[in-house]
């Protein structure tokens, strides 16, 4: 029999890329699958924080085992900018399109681009919260390339590949990326 556990998200590319990642050894739920419409506000300072906020509050209003992620990149060249602020880099509206904007301008003429996306996981399991996490090194490309993907992908380019994410396919980004890592390791962990 299948298990189920909520993904806290309501991102139905995150959520898509877990389920590929997942496979069929569990059945992976979103926030909307199980009635979830609140505002779980990310208030923490850290990727880390921000995971176990909402692990734990559907944890505790749901009932529901859950796991959460938060995911950053962190750009040297910008002393780590946009970092646990990445998503809403550009402002709390969440647009992809303007966070790469902003982040390409910041970029210009920089010559170190080098970056990383660092993706944690937070599992609400019982009483218990474990923390799971995956990195890619990389660099930001001068202009966008590729249309998959979402987010900062089509900037993106990963040491292993001569392609942004936004140029692979699901299944190579997924074997490379952060979040495939980090979800990997929560598999492993849930498969034990």
């Amino acid at each position: 029999m299948t298990k189920e556990i909520v993904f806290a998200t309501n991102n139905s590319h995150k959520l898509s890329e877990l389920r590929r990642i997942a496979g069929d050894s569990w059945h992976i739920l979103s926030l909307a699958d199980i009635g979830c419409h609140d505002d779980i506000e990310e208030t923490a300072d850290t990727l880390e924080g921000n995971a176990i906020i909402k692990a734990r509050y559907v944890k505790e209003h749901y009932g529901y085992d859950c796991f959460a992620d938060d995911t950053g990149l962190m750009v040297d060249a910008l002393g780590g900018e946009p970092g646990v602020y990445s998503a809403r880099y550009a402002g709390n509206n969440h647009d992809s399109a303007a966070n790469m904007k902003l982040l390409l301008e910041k970029m210009k003429g920089v010559k170190n681009r080098t970056a990383r996306f660092r993706t944690v996981i937070a599992l609400a399991q019982g009483s218990d919260i474990k923390i799971f996490e995956g990195t890619v090194e990389g660099e930001i490309t001068e202009t966008p390339a590729g249309c998959g993907g979402f987010g900062y992908d089509p900037v993106f380019r990963p040491l292993e590949s001569d392609r942004t994410f936004a140029e692979m396919d699901g299944d190579a980004k997924n074997a490379i990326s952060h979040r495939g890592r980090a979800t990997a390791a929560l598999m492993k962990y849930l498969l034990a």
